[in-house]
C-alpha cells in the first residue's frame, strides 16, 4: 500500500446529512477504512421509523467505496448502538433498555443473548461493527456521562457482562468495541464538552476501571476504544486517546488488537487540538484507528505530511494500518453473517427488563396498587407508554396511588411510588414509601413495571449501584 492508502486505512469518518454519493467519493479518494453512521444519516419513513431497506442501500454503497481500490478485505460499516440512551437506530429494530439492566438482572446467559440479538438485527442493514458494549465502571451520581450506560458499579460484574455481551455480538457476526479505556465512569466531567481528569493512581485503576478491559482482552476482544480523559498518573494534561503512556498501559494488559480513539470531533480534543494535529498525535501515541476526525481530508493530509517529514515514523503507520487490515481480513474470513429481521429480538429485550426491575424500597410480593393508578413525571412519551402498559396489565387510570416517573437527569418529586427510568440514584432523595428502578423506557420495560405494580410479576433485579445509603445488591429475594 502507498502512504496515502495506509493513511486512509487508519481513518473512520462520519458525514453529515444524506449525501451518500459525496461521502462514498471521499472514501474512494482517501482510501478510508469505512464509515460510521450517525443519527442524521439514517433514512426514515414518514412516521420517523428507520427505513431498513434504505439503510441497507446506504451501507452497501459505502461498503463498495471501501473496496474500490482493490483491497481484499471488507470496509468497516459502523454504528453506535448500545441500547438505552445511545441508539442511533430505533423502530422497527428492537428497542433495548439501558445496559445497566444487565447488571441488575445478573444473568450472564441473558446478557449474551441480548448482545447477539441486538447485533443480529444490525447485520441485514449492512453493519459489521458496533461501538458497544460500554465497559466503564460507574461511580454513581457523580458520573455525569456514563450513568446507566454502564452495566454496574462493580468491576467484576461489568467484566462478566461486558465479555458476555461482546461474545453475543461476535456470534451474530458484528465486531464489538469495548470502551472507554482507561475508564470514563469514574470521572466528573463529560468529555463531549471538556477534558475530564482521572485522579486515580495506576494501582487504583488496575483494581477498578481496568478489570473489565482486562477480562475483555483475555477473552479476545478485537477492539478497545480509548477515551478523552486526562490521567495525571499516566500523562498529565493529555487526553488518554492522544497519550503514549495510555496505549502502553493498554498493551501492557496483553491487548494485541485495534486501539481506536473516541470521536476526535468531541470537545475534549477538538477544542485543544486542530483536526490534523489530533490525528497525527493519536497515531504517534499508539492509536491504530482514528474515529470521526473533525475534518477527514485535513487529517489525511496531516498524516501523509507527518510521514514525509519524519515526525510520524512510517513503521508506526504501517503497524496501525496492518492491525486494522488484519482485523477486517479476519472479519471477512468469518463469512457472511445470517442476521435476523428487525424487531425479532423483542422478546429478549422484554426478558431483560422483566429480569432487571428492582425494588429499592417497598414490599416484594402482592400488588403495589389497588387496581387503579395515576402517573406524573417522566420525559417525552414516558407517561403515554406507562399508561398503555398499565392498561395492558389491567390497571385503571386516573385514580389511586400516584406513580412518579423520574427520567434521565430528573429528580424525585414525591408521589406514592417513584420509579427511576434510567440510573437508579435519583431515588436517593425520594420520600416515596415504594421506590423502583427500571433502567429503561421501552414499551417492554413499562410492561415489566406495570406487571410488578399489578402484582402479576415479582421484581427480581438487584441494585447494580448504591442508592444513597441503600447498598448495591439490594433487591427482592
Amino acid at each position: 500500500m502507498t502512504t496515502e492508502e495506509k493513511a486512509g486505512q487508519v481513518l473512520l469518518p462520519f458525514f453529515t446529512g444524506k449525501d451518500v454519493e459525496a461521502h462514498a467519493a471521499t472514501i474512494e479518494r482517501l482510501h478510508l477504512a469505512g464509515s460510521i453512521i450517525m443519527g442524521d444519516n439514517v433514512p426514515r419513513d414518514p412516521q420517523g421509523r428507520v427505513d431498513a431497506a434504505g439503510m441497507a442501500a446506504v451501507n452497501q454503497r459505502l461498503a463498495q467505496a471501501t473496496v474500490a481500490d482493490g483491497e481484499p478485505w471488507p470496509g468497516m460499516i459502523a454504528v453506535d448502538q448500545e441500547g438505552g440512551l445511545v441508539a442511533r437506530l430505533g423502530t422497527p429494530l428492537t428497542e433495548w433498555p439501558a445496559p445497566m439492566s444487565y447488571g441488575a438482572a445478573g444473568n450472564e446467559a441473558l446478557t449474551r443473548e441480548a448482545g447477539q440479538g441486538l447485533a443480529g438485527e444490525l447485520v441485514p442493514l449492512g453493519f459489521n461493527t458496533d461501538f458497544a458494549p460500554d465497559t466503564d465502571v460507574t461511580m454513581g451520581p457523580k458520573d455525569p456521562t456514563i450513568g446507566a450506560r454502564a452495566m454496574s458499579a462493580d468491576p467484576a460484574a461489568v467484566a462478566v457482562h461486558g465479555v458476555a455481551f461482546s461474545q453475543g455480538m461476535l456470534a451474530a457476526g458484528v465486531l464489538p468495541v469495548v470502551k472507554h479505556f482507561p475508564g470514563h465512569g469514574s470521572v466528573t466531567a463529560d468529555s463531549h464538552l471538556s477534558l475530564p481528569v482521572q485522579p486515580a493512581g495506576v494501582e487504583e485503576l488496575r483494581g477498578r476501571d481496568w478489570k473489565p478491559f482486562q477480562a475483555a482482552i483475555a477473552a479476545g476482544t478485537p477492539m478497545v476504544m480509548t477515551g478523552h480523559i486526562a490521567v495525571p498518573a499516566l500523562e498529565p494534561g493529555v487526553p488518554a486517546s492522544l497519550s503514549a503512556p495510555t496505549y502502553a498501559a493498554l498493551r501492557g494488559l496483553g491487548f494485541k488488537g485495534v486501539a481506536v480513539t473516541d470521536a476526535l470531533n468531541m470537545g475534549a480534543v477538538a477544542k485543544q487540538y486542530p483536526s490534523g494535529s489530533a490525528a497525527v498525535m493519536a497515531l504517534q501515541a499508539g492509536a491504530d484507528l482514528l474515529l470521526m476526525p473533525a475534518d477527514v481530508s485535513q487529517s489525511h493530509v496531516a498524516i501523509v505530511g507527518a510521514v514525509k517529514s519524519g515526525s510520524l515514523p512510517p513503521e508506526r503507520l504501517d503497524e496501525a494500518a496492518r492491525r486494522v487490515a488484519t482485523m477486517m481480513v479476519w472479519q471477512g474470513r468469518r463469512g457472511p453473517a445470517a442476521g435476523i429481521p428487525a424487531g425479532s429480538s423483542a422478546a429478549v429485550s422484554a426478558r431483560v427488563s422483566a429480569s432487571a426491575v428492582t425494588v429499592v424500597s417497598g414490599p416484594c410480593t402482592g400488588p403495589l396498587v389497588p387496581g387503579a393508578v395515576r402517573v406524573a413525571g417522566g420525559g417525552p412519551g414516558d407517561r403515554e407508554r406507562f399508561e398503555a402498559a398499565a392498561a395492558r396489565a389491567g390497571l385503571a387510570l386516573g385514580s389511586g396511588p400516584l406513580v412518579n416517573l423520574i427520567g434521565f437527569g430528573g429528580r424525585p418529586a414525591g408521589g406514592d411510588i417513584e420509579v427511576a427510568l434510567d440510573a437508579p440514584w435519583p431515588l436517593q432523595g425520594s420520600p416515596a414509601p415504594v421506590r423502583l428502578a427500571l433502567y429503561g423506557r421501552t414499551d417492554a420495560a413499562f410492561d415489566a413495571l406495570a406487571a410488578v405494580l399489578a402484582g402479576k410479576a415479582t421484581a427480581p433485579g438487584k441494585l447494580p449501584a448504591a442508592v444513597g445509603s441503600v447498598p448495591a445488591g439490594t433487591g427482592c429475594p
